[in-house]
Formats: C-alpha cells, sequence, structure tokens
C-alpha cells in the first residue's frame, strides 16, 4: 500500500514539474467535467448517504450535493478574474519600478475528509484545489464507506490520477499520506486530530488548513423572540443528528427564559422531526455514524448525570443506530460535555443572570468554529459581537452562514486555521507571488556603499519618514 500511495505521488509532483502550470481554461474544463460526472452518479450518491448517514434525498441534496454543483458554478464564473495578477503600488525605494502579485499553485496538495458530511466535505476542497492548478490527493473516511466509494469513482471518471487520485482505507492511509511531502494539507476533523496533521505537516513544512470544530455557542439575549429563536436552534442542533462541526453545541439563556425557551424547543422538535403520533420521523432525523460514536453520546450524559446535571427533556426512538434529542440543564462546567465537542442531539442549556457574565463563559473557552447571536437589538448584537471571537458569526439564526461562498468558512486557534469556500478556497490553495518589475531608472544606486558620503541623503529620508 505504502508503495503504491508512494507511486501516485511522485507521479503527481513529476505532473506537477514537468509539464508545468493547469492553464486557467484546463481547469474550468476539468470543474466541468467534475460536475458532470456527479450529475451521472447522483442518485448512487443519495443511495450512499442514506446508506452511511441515513440522509434523506431532500437533506443530502441541499447539504451536500446541491452544495457542491454551486460551489462548482461560482469558481468556474469567477477563476478568471480570481487568477488575475493584482497590482501593487510602488514605494520610494522602487519608485519606477512595476509590481505585481500572482496566484500560483502550491503543487503536491492532500485533502483528508471526515464522514458527517463525507461529499460535501471532500469535494469542496478538491474544487478549490483544481481551481487553484494544484496535483491532489483525496483521503475520504472509512466511516462513510458507501460514500467514500462513490467518490472514488467519481474522481477516476473526472481526473487522471496524474492529477487527482483518491485514496480509500482505514487510518493507516492517512498516516501512510501523512509522511510524504505535500506542499499543502488541507484537514477537516476533530481538534485533536487536527494537531496530529499539524505536527506531521512540520516535518516537511506543509502549510495547512485545518477545518476543526469546537463548542459553537448559542448566545440568546433576554430580547430576542424564544420562539422563533427555538426553533432555528432546533433544525441546526439536529440537522444530520447534531454531527455537523458548525452545530449549536451549548445554549447560553438568561435564567428567567430558560423553561420557556426549552418548552418552545421541545415542541419545535416535536414538529420538525417527529409524526404526528409520536414516532421519531426517520425520514428526517438522521442516523448515528456508528456503535463507537453513539457509545461516546451515551457517557457524556452519563458523565454529566453523575456530576448533578439533569434531563429537562428527552424525545423518544432510541434504537441501536439512533439516539433521540436530549436537553440537558444544571451542568457542571467540570463535565465532559462542557468541555468536549458533542457532535450528536444533546443540548446543554446553562444559565446567565447577566449579559456581562454570558460572555465571559464564552471569553474562557476555547474560540469556538462558530458563534450565534440572538438578539432585536442592535446595541446588544454590536456589544456581542465587540467582546467575543469566533471563527465565524451568524445573528439570528444558525448554520446558513456556510452557504454563503463569498464569505471565507474557517476557525481560529484550537476551531481551526485558514479559510475555505469561493475566492477563499482558491487562496488557501495558492501561493500568492510579489514580483517587482524593476525600472532601466533605478534609485537603488543611492543606497550602495560606500556610506561615508550619504550622511546628506541620510537626512533628507529621516525628513521624509
Amino acid at each position: 500500500m505504502q508503495q503504491t500511495l508512494k507511486t501516485i505521488f511522485d507521479i503527481q509532483k513529476d505532473q506537477y514539474q514537468s509539464t508545468g502550470k493547469l492553464a486557467v481554461q484546463e481547469r474550468i474544463q476539468y470543474l466541468k467535467k467534475l460536475k458532470i460526472c456527479i450529475q451521472q452518479q447522483e442518485f448512487s450518491i443519495f443511495e450512499a448517504l442514506a446508506k452511511d448517514l441515513r440522509k434523506s434525498q431532500f437533506e443530502a441534496a441541499v447539504t451536500e450535493v446541491y452544495f457542491i454543483y454551486s460551489e462548482i458554478d461560482f469558481a468556474i464564473k469567477n477563476l478568471r478574474r480570481w487568477s488575475r495578477p493584482l497590482r501593487a503600488k510602488a514605494t520610494l525605494s522602487s519608485i519606477f519600478s512595476k509590481n505585481r502579485i500572482i496566484y500560483e499553485p502550491k503543487g503536491n496538495c492532500l485533502i483528508i475528509s471526515p464522514w458527517n458530511y463525507p461529499f460535501q466535505l471532500t469535494l469542496g476542497p478538491l474544487i478549490s484545489a483544481v481551481a487553484a492548478g494544484n496535483t491532489v490527493m483525496i483521503k475520504p473516511s472509512e466511516y462513510s464507506i458507501h460514500t467514500s466509494d462513490i467518490i472514488a469513482k467519481i474522481v477516476a471518471a473526472a481526473f487522471p490520477p496524474s492529477l487527482v487520485y483518491c485514496a480509500l482505507g482505514d487510518q493507516d492511509v492517512s498516516t501512510t499520506l501523512l509522511t510524504f511531502p505535500f506542499n499543502h494539507i488541507f484537514f477537516t476533523g476533530s481538534t485533536q486530530v487536527g494537531q496530529i496533521v499539524m505536527r506531521a505537516a512540520s516535518a516537511h513544512l506543509s502549510s495547512v488548513t485545518l477545518e476543526l470544530g469546537g463548542k459553537s455557542p448559542v448566545l440568546i439575549a433576554d430580547n430576542a423572540n424564544l420562539k422563533k429563536t427555538a426553533e432555528k436552534v432546533a433544525w441546526g442542533k439536529l440537522l444530520n443528528a447534531g454531527q455537523t462541526c458548525i452545530a449549536p453545541d451549548y445554549v447560553l439563556v438568561h435564567e428567567n427564559q430558560e423553561q420557556q425557551f426549552i418548552d418552545y424547543f421541545q415542541a419545535a422538535v416535536q414538529d420538525l422531526f417527529y409524526t404526528p403520533t409520536g414516532d421519531i420521523n426517520t425520514d428526517s432525523y438522521a442516523k448515528i455514524i456508528n456503535s463507537r460514536h453513539l457509545s461516546r453520546l451515551h457517557g457524556l450524559v452519563h458523565d454529566a448525570k453523575s456530576l448533578g446535571a439533569q434531563i429537562a427533556w428527552k424525545g423518544n426512538g432510541d434504537s441501536q443506530d439512533t439516539l433521540a434529542p436530549i436537553i440537558l440543564r444544571d451542568i457542571p462546567t467540570e463535565s465532559r460535555i462542557m468541555q468536549e465537542e458533542i457532535f450528536g442531539p444533546i443540548l446543554p442549556i446553562v444559565t446567565y443572570s447577566t449579559l456581562d457574565e454570558a460572555l465571559r463563559l464564552i471569553q474562557d473557552r476555547p474560540k469556538p468554529l462558530a458563534l450565534y447571536i440572538f438578539s432585536d437589538n442592535s446595541k446588544t448584537i454590536d456589544h456581542i459581537l465587540e467582546n467575543t471571537t469566533s471563527g465565524g458569526v451568524c445573528v439570528n439564526d444558525v448554520i446558513l452562514h456556510v452557504s454563503n461562498p463569498n464569505l471565507p468558512f474557517g476557525g481560529v486557534n484550537q476551531s481551526g486555521m485558514g479559510s475555505s469556500h469561493g475566492y477563499f478556497g482558491f487562496k488557501a490553495f495558492s501561493h500568492e507571488r510579489s514580483i517587482m518589475y524593476q525600472s532601466r531608472i533605478a534609485f537603488s544606486k543611492f543606497i550602495y556603499p560606500p556610506y561615508t558620503k550619504k550622511e546628506r541623503l541620510l537626512k533628507w529620508l529621516k525628513r521624509l519618514m
């Protein structure tokens, strides 16, 4: 296996070095072909996502497949503009020079993707990498095996292996790939594995983009519309059964509104994810990826309860692959569920007495991938924004900021490094190369030795500073 992967890596390296940079028109053609190959496999993609995560065709279309169509179309539409050299101003030291910034591909790139949105989070970075003109090796998750198989078929149909290659297998494949001297590594997954990827990248000084996660809070100001807020949080929290990196992880609500929010949240969950007879709607509610992850979620609840947390509400419908929604209250800060990213349909409720108390609770934690603010007062919103930091923010809604390719998507510190989507994904896989074309009239001679004759020039320069 290692020898095969190394052979592919070397072929891609030779391809990049021998044929030069892929022309913009060639990149566009490959992106068009990728879209056609996806369209040809669309039904199989829906089937695979249903097998791996029990995603309905509608959810799979909106959050995975059509999302990728949009990314491809956006890249094709804008790639020529993104690729143009940028003008840069000259300075006194090079007053007559011509200065440009060009975007060139980083070279050999590795994409390691997760299982929760296995199609979107593999193909999204691939679109950016191809748009930037790189060669790419992909390692999709072994947990979402059916989707990974379809991805491999699509990649093989759309690209020669000298340009893009999909490596299937378990974590040993990832470990092997991380020993190769890639020019750039794009990883989406947990913070803990992200640290492993970054350590491996440091051996070759590879640049990295890390799309991680963390505990994305929902801060509900006491002037927010609780009913609308609860419905939006319920949808965002339980989308893909909570297995979303920007899912609301915990809710901060005023102590006088806690029970009211819980009641509204419970009603919204019943409307959105349950049938009229009270059964969980498996056409709308995804399954947990595997028994190991389900066991981890049960362990989080057990740990919280053992430390004094209370179950405020729990829906019915648990099974060997399903965890019904759970609301927890009175959660000790030292519990695992308040330290780890939940990645499941469990919602802790944390109360506050003043807004500044809520802000301190956010400030004391690692920087989250997303922050959700609910308020009808612009001054309150501005105060929260000024006193928090996060990868991204969505005001009076959840999740949807990820759908705008004009916005950079990415975390900060523990929640990630670098940005993706649209132009920002193109930049992530590009090197901004500076070029100065010096004029025939060069003033650089004035700073050449001998320096003993430069005292008057030094005084003149000092006046300009």
